[in-house]
């Protein structure tokens, strides 16, 4: 599971996926996102172009919680559920899906004994795309939209099993590789997309130690990623 991640700045999101994003009336996003916080996601475009827009990170924005509901997290969906859960099914089935492109996403590593926030990028340092679904809310404003990321089990991954709380099941992101990104957004078959279910080689990934206390600018506390492997995100 991903909490926390890195977007691309809007130069390296045209450069590698062609995608631009006004941001006259909605403001640069800010360098790391977090639940509710707006990032650039790429999607097929009416026109069959790549079509980039910012959207909430959480498929079901806090603000959308009924009165009353106990606030629950959206940001991750896994593959295992997606099409049963009510907060994604709908989307799942209409084949909303998106790429979420990322410099790095973060997790808790406890080889230390407690949780430090690490870093997990590409090996030769570029751009990565985790598989999403999005979907859109009418507002007062207009249309707006968020997103959900999928996500695998990662029990057997070189890496990614290094994550998250001794003892509890590994998640790791759904990277799609980017020769196989265009096949992803065309596709519009729910069971056809489990196809891209595929653990992503560790050798084109590398992880780092990025403690939130070198980042305190952007992110919440140590406190909140000390909580990471104990949040509950698949509704």
């Amino acid at each position: 599971m991903c909490v926390n991640f890195r977007p691309p700045d809007p130069a390296l999101l045209e450069a590698v996926m062609g995608v631009v994003i006004d941001l006259h009336d909605s403001g640069f996003w800010r360098g790391e996102t977090w639940k509710d916080y707006p990032a650039p996601i790429v999607r097929r475009g009416a026109g069959g172009q790549h079509e980039g827009l910012l959207a909430s990170y959480g498929m079901v924005p806090r603000e959308r919680i009924p009165a009353g509901v106990r606030p629950f997290d959206t940001m991750n969906a896994r593959i295992e559920t997606v099409g049963q859960l009510r907060s994604f099914s709908a989307a799942w089935q209409h084949s909303q899906l998106c790429l979420v492109p990322m410099t790095a996403f973060y997790e808790p590593n406890y080889e230390s004994g407690k949780a430090v926030r690490w870093g997990i990028g590409a090996a030769d340092g570029g751009l990565l795309a985790a598989a999403g679904l999005w979907r859109a809310w009418q507002t007062e404003a207009g249309l707006q939209h968020s997103f959900t990321q999928l996500t695998m089990n990662a029990d057997d991954h070189p890496l990614m099993r290094r994550f998250h709380r001794p003892g509890e099941e590994k998640r790791a992101l759904i990277l799609i590789p980017q020769a196989e990104w265009d096949e992803w957004l065309d596709c519009r078959n729910p069971e056809y997309a489990r196809s891209f279910v595929q653990p992503y080689p560790a050798d084109q990934l590398r992880a780092w130690p990025e403690p939130l206390a070198t980042r305190a600018k952007t992110a919440p506390t140590q406190q909140a990623a000390d909580k990471q492997g104990n949040l509950t995100l698949d509704f």
